[in-house]
């Protein structure tokens, strides 16, 4: 962050001064008293589980020089503070003002899945010629957008910012912060739908990020989408279709799928992109539009995402002993899921012997959870995947689906817990099987891969142990 004057800080979010120097700067903003260094700001939020007016001590004694509190707190907190009314509106107050003492370009990131593999696709590609950042991990709701924000410098001439939403008036209130220029949408699908009650609800808020873009900005769209392609008249200014079919703007053609990566040709450039799966195109075809509308070169928007970084627990693929593992575990929506299924079917493994599938619940699909569960079971039957291992609420929803579409009930495990399925998973497990992990975080399926890891493990022990009393 740029620095910025205790006063300033003050005027930004209409707060009260208690006790601090008006004429002191400040270049950082902590939430967590753990993380303060000498001269932060730390900001007492609070959330479900924790509240951050409790740990103002802490950060004092680290040497913040003052800690953003609410009014209600103000008197059994002492110590240097900015009191405002309501310390997470007063967070997007000030990083909304940041925003305005900056040049950057301002690019974000919306749909209900690819949301990340996006915003870092961008990153990469826009990288090759322009310093910038982008949201870090999750950071895509009313507190991670304006801590991205107030990271940008002024060397910074780019920032990609994802944005999330679980209701209606969430996008907006997000623009409002971060006024981006630019906008893209990478799909829509049944997401959250326990707050938001019907994908109409999803379509109109992630539509609000095309309504708050100025007719100075553009927007880019995949084009293949039907939804997508009418939720473009929804924008003010200019909007790029990208995909596959000839009536969109930006088309990829010669499209390899490869174990470890996406080919393709686009504007006469070949791209090899180190990404899992074809339903990545989509994501990279996004950056590419939005490199290409601001200048960047075709062959540096290559160079950019041939350096692409897969983000952890999305379709990256590790050998783990003797398996192939596709770790997709970060998140599961009925979108994802299904996109999981077909790359588990795609992939090409020389000497593969079978495919399972391990998958814990889509969570936060309020009523339609039975029926989009059911729906992912009837996939992986008509794929003919090997296995189907499932565990949680929804498990029998998956394997009724998967049974009633044909897929042999000896070949499913459906189960409550965690612990029945890797005792299961333990008896099938062969030499070069293909396995694909996912899950809704709440499911906290990565702990299949580190049990993948253990057995491996104890696997090469044995190895060892029976090499060592053969030579005996």
């Amino acid at each position: 962050m740029q620095r910025v004057s205790v006063q300033d800080l003050v005027l930004a979010t209409r707060g009260r001064p208690r006790g601090v120097d008006l004429g002191v700067f400040v270049d950082r903003v902590s939430i967590d008293s753990r993380e303060v260094r000498s001269g932060d700001v730390f900001w007492a939020l609070q959330g479900e589980t924790h509240d951050g007016h409790n740990f103002t001590t802490e950060a004092l004694n680290r040497d913040a020089s003052l800690c953003v509190i609410s009014e209600t707190h103000a008197e059994s907190i002492t110590g240097p503070a900015l009191i405002v009314d309501d310390t997470l509106g007063a967070l997007g107050r000030f990083a909304d003002w940041y925003r305005g003492q900056t040049d950057s370009l301002v690019i974000g990131v919306t749909g209900s899945v690819g949301k990340t593999t996006t915003r870092e696709l961008i990153y990469s590609a826009l990288s090759s010629q322009f310093p910038g950042i982008r949201s870090r991990s999750n950071f895509n709701n009313e507190i991670g957008l304006p801590l991205t924000l107030l990271e940008m410098d002024p060397l910074h001439e780019f920032a990609v910012v994802e944005m999330g939403a679980s209701r209606r008036g969430d996008i907006r209130r997000l623009c409002e912060i971060a006024r981006p220029e630019i906008g893209v949408v990478t799909a829509i699908g049944s997401a959250h739908m326990r707050t938001f009650g019907s994908l109409n609800a999803i379509i109109e808020t992630k539509g609000e990020l095309l309504e708050n873009l100025p007719s100075t900005g553009f927007a880019v769209l995949p084009g293949d989408d039907r939804i997508l392609r009418q939720m473009a008249d929804r924008a003010t200014c200019p909007v790029i279709f990208v995909g596959q079919s000839d009536d969109c703007h930006l088309q990829a053609t010669d499209i390899e799928v490869h174990t470890r990566s996406l080919r393709f040709r686009c504007v006469g450039e070949a791209f090899s992109v180190p990404v899992t799966g074809r339903h990545s195109l989509s994501n990279a075809l996004c950056a590419i539009a939005v490199g290409l509308e601001i200048g960047i070169h075709p062959h540096l928007l290559a160079t950019g995402l041939s350096h692409f970084e897969p983000v952890p627990g999305r379709c990256g693929i590790i050998q783990i002993g003797q398996w192939t593992v596709v770790d997709d575990t970060y998140n599961a929506s009925p979108l994802a899921v299904q996109a999981a299924c077909r790359l588990l079917q795609e992939l090409v493994i020389p000497g593969s012997s079978q495919r399972f599938l391990i998958l814990g619940d889509m969570c936060e699909l309020g009523d339609l959870a039975v029926v989009e569960h059911e729906a992912i079971g009837r996939l992986v039957a008509w794929l003919q995947l090997d296995r189907l291992l499932v565990c949680g609420n929804h498990a029998d929803d998956v394997a009724r689906g998967a049974a009633r579409s044909g897929m042999n009930p000896h070949q499913i495990v459906a189960t409550s817990n965690i612990e029945t399925l890797l005792a299961m998973l333990d008896c099938w497990l062969e030499p070069n099987v293909v396995l694909l992990v996912k899950g809704s975080r709440a499911t906290r399926m990565e702990r299949v891969i580190e049990w993948l890891k253990v057995r491996s493990l104890a696997d090469d022990r044995w190895d060892q142990f029976e090499r060592r009393r053969n030579c005996a």
